[in-house]
């Protein structure tokens, strides 16, 4: 394995994990809300309610941040080596596998993990496990 040195960028990434840390706990102290992005766009999608204001500012900010950051630096360009098609029907499991375990990564992994769920503990560690499983077969059994 090798290191991309020119773009480890360690202080940056401990930066941003701090700020979703802190942006999470801000919002479950303040809303009483879990920051799960599944969780946060499914209640937009679903039946007429009353706390669409902040799913709207919370999706917003976070669709809003990195076209802010690129104005103001260096544009984030992301290089996804995958048809539309392969996007699409990873976009559908995704969505699938969150909707299974009754969240997506960021509500187990940085608040479920948190409060101390076992169930988001169990959901995390088995995110991980099938994307570790996933790099390995790609990269050494089908040669990608």
């Amino acid at each position: 394995m090798q290191i991309d040195f020119a773009n480890f960028t360690p202080g940056l990434s401990l930066a941003g994990g701090l700020v979703i840390g802190a942006a999470a706990a801000v919002l479950v102290l303040f809303n009483g809300r879990i920051a799960g992005i599944s969780g946060i766009l499914g209640g937009l999608l679903g039946l007429p309610r009353n706390d669409v204001p902040w799913r709207v500012t919370f999706l917003a900010g976070l669709v809003g941040a990195p076209v802010i950051a690129s104005l103001l630096g260096k544009p984030a360009v992301a290089n996804i080596q995958a048809s539309w098609t392969e996007i699409l029907i990873a976009g559908f499991l995704v969505g699938l596998g969150t909707r299974y375990a009754g969240g997506c990564t960021s509500g187990h992994g940085v608040c479920g993990i948190s409060r101390g769920s076992i169930r988001s503990l169990v959901a995390t560690l088995t995110f991980m496990a099938t994307g570790f499983l996933t790099v390995f077969v790609q990269r050494h059994l089908i040669g990608g």
